[in-house]
């Protein structure tokens, strides 16, 4: 049996899966704010907590906000800030006395996927976040790839491609930069360009389906900056498939809109590549974690 965790910024999910896949069992509790060593805490007590339960020691794997630095072994790049610049997998290797792996939230939800999900069998998948942030993974034949920097397919901080007019230099992200993909295509930005900046992504959603002229609008927008960002991975990485996962990939109309939209945009006459509806939900994040151990090994 293996251990996975989901360590998101409002939930945190711990699984126990079997050898074959079953879930063994499944806990949720709220993500701890603002507080680092309650979150280290929050983590061991999960895992004490399944151990007892399931009467074995198990290898644990857990997906983050954020990665770790291969260089310095502390947390980078999560929007939970208070991660950045902590020793999240020593700290937590010593509570817990043994080994753990890490990997970044994107990257366990393309792992799920691409093993037992929407992709399987599709020899690389490039897994979409579309949700309050925009991130991305690549897995390729059925194992994570980490990158130089342990930062492969972090898609969501590069700028928006092939910018139209009112959308330079965009707007400023909590990285820094401005007109990253993240400031564009999550739900907050969608809601933004809506004008209902005090509202969500779904309330932008229903009002585009009850007729409403600006939310059809920001959601027409939304489509052909999606379409442009993701033909831009197509003629890098040119996956097999392409999985949505987030608040937001739960719309119908990015499946039919999105592949009519990037053939503009892709170095090729003819685009195999398949956008596809995730299978597992907001848990593919804690499956893929599990899987971090055995099958879904990162590659380097």
């Amino acid at each position: 049996m293996r251990i996975g965790i989901d360590l998101g910024g409002t939930k945190t999910e711990i699984v126990v899966l079997a050898d074959e896949g079953a879930v063994v069992l499944r806990e949720r509790i709220a993500s701890p704010q603002g507080d680092y060593g309650a979150t280290i805490a929050a983590l061991t007590g999960l895992v004490t907590l399944a151990e007892s339960r399931v009467g074995q020691r198990c290898p644990v794997g857990i997906c983050i906000p954020g990665t770790v630095s291969s260089d310095t072994a502390l947390v980078k790049n999560a929007n939970s800030v208070w991660l950045n610049g902590q020793p999240l997998g020593k700290d937590l290797e010593a509570a817990l006395d043994r080994k753990l792996r890490i990997a970044n939230d994107a990257n366990c939800f393309a792992l799920s996927e691409a093993i037992d999900g929407a992709a399987t069998g599709y020899p690389t998948v490039f897994g979409v976040i579309l949700g309050t942030g925009v991130g991305g993974g690549l897995v390729i034949d059925g194992k994570v790839l980490v990158g130089a920097n342990a930062i492969a397919g972090e898609w969501g901080h590069n700028p928006l491609p092939l910018p139209a007019e009112g959308e330079h230099p965009g707007p400023s992200c909590y990285c820094g930069r401005h007109g990253c993909i993240e400031t564009w295509l999550s739900g907050p930005a969608l809601a933004r360009d809506a004008g209902r900046s005090h509202a969500n992504a779904h309330t932008v959603l229903a009002q585009a389906a009850a007729g409403d002229p600006a939310a059809s609008l920001a959601l027409q927008r939304y489509c052909d900056r999606l379409a442009r960002s993701l033909a831009g991975v197509i003629n890098v990485f040119d996956p097999h498939a392409i999985v949505l996962g987030g608040g937001l990939s739960n719309l119908d109309l990015l499946y039919q809109e999105i592949p009519r939209r990037w053939k503009s945009h892709v170095f090729s006459d003819l685009i195999h590549t398949r956008l596809l509806r995730n299978r597992h939900g907001d848990s593919s994040g804690v499956f893929g974690a599990a899987r971090l151990w055995g099958l879904g090994e990162p590659m380097g």
